[in-house]
């Protein structure tokens, strides 16, 4: 059932709860949900926050209940959905991604914050330490914009003989010049020259990838963000139309077709929030819980994306994944 669906269908069941139902639906405990990356994106990852969630006693529908607002990648609303989760008196505001994240900061000092980001939360200024966050936040990192390095190296893996690769960023990214810093010392290091293109709107990724091709990149590096993560068949498709080999921060693009793909895994990473948040509702203050660093993480190749590019994936890299799509 798509998300659109779920939520219409759940609008026709409350209207059709008798009042006793409606006062017991009040009475639970209200997590709010900031994502900047659309719903439909979030989909298949959030079944791992709800699992983390119960292992501490907690369940949608039963004793708590969760309010979701979605930015779709749009990052300038995020400060009115922080408000809007605020004004509900939500118990603990949940947060995804690294501008959610400053925004429910900024929304409030006092509501419980975790995020699930892929920054440094210390340089982004959301804690001033890992180990004892202070005030009202804490939570989950899986440091995806700080892996460009370990990216651009596979892929130079994959197209050993590539001179010249671009990087695709999103420049309101709050990451995005250390992205840019990480990936150009990376490039000096393996003796590879890089260029930067930028996209911070679905609009302009045909402008990048036109880019891409009148520079003549040899392969492309697609950097973490809420955009690109919301924008991964349009990407991958771009990426096969003009016969750019790429890499991505997920799985989730090289289920799509990308071809191969390093990172943490975002299902790890949800499914510690939801043990966090769970822990916060029972009691727990946000002061004892250190910000938790993931440390699963996936390189995913699909073979069939690189034999339509012409590459042959050398048997000793492939062995290396931790899944090969056929």
């Amino acid at each position: 059932m798509r998300r659109r669906d779920f939520i219409t269908l759940l609008g026709g069941m409350a209207a059709a709860w008798p009042p006793s139902a409606h006062t017991q639906q009040s009475t639970k405990r209200l997590i709010g949900v900031l994502s900047n990356p659309s719903g439909d994106s979030f989909e298949a990852v959030f079944p791992a926050f709800h699992r983390g969630l119960s292992e501490s006693g907690y369940v949608e529908g039963q004793n708590v209940a969760i309010q979701y607002r979605f930015a779709d990648g749009q990052v300038e609303r995020l400060p009115a959905l922080a408000a809007d989760l605020v004004n509900r008196n939500v118990a603990v505001l949940v947060t995804f991604t690294n501008p959610t994240a400053l925004a429910a900061k900024l929304a409030t000092t006092t509501i419980p914050i975790v995020f699930i980001i892929g920054g440094d939360p210390v340089k982004l200024g959301l804690v001033g330490s890992l180990n004892r966050p202070a005030g009202n936040i804490t939570g989950i990192t899986f440091f995806s914009t700080q892996m460009e390095a370990k990216r651009l190296g596979l892929l130079h893996e994959l197209i050993p003989h590539a001179k010249l690769i671009a990087v695709l960023i999103n420049p309101s990214q709050p990451a995005a010049a250390a992205q840019a810093d990480e990936v150009a010392a990376a490039a000096r290091a393996l003796g590879l020259s890089v260029s930067v293109v930028y996209a911070r709107s679905q609009g302009e990724l045909d402008n990048a990838f036109a880019a891409c091709v009148q520079m003549s990149a040899d392969g492309l590096v697609v950097t973490a963000d809420a955009l690109f993560f919301n924008r991964q068949k349009e990407i991958v498709t771009l990426a096969a139309r003009h016969a750019i080999p790429a890499i991505y921060e997920s799985r989730d693009f090289v289920l799509a077709g990308g071809l191969a793909s390093y990172g943490s895994s975002i299902a790890d990473a949800l499914h510690q929030a939801g043990i966090y948040t769970g822990k916060i509702l029972g009691g727990a203050k946000v002061t004892d819980l250190p910000v938790v660093q993931t440390t699963k993480f996936e390189f995913v190749i699909n073979l069939k994306t690189a034999k339509a590019l012409g590459i042959d994936v050398p048997p000793m890299l492939s062995a290396r994944a931790d899944d090969v799509i056929e």
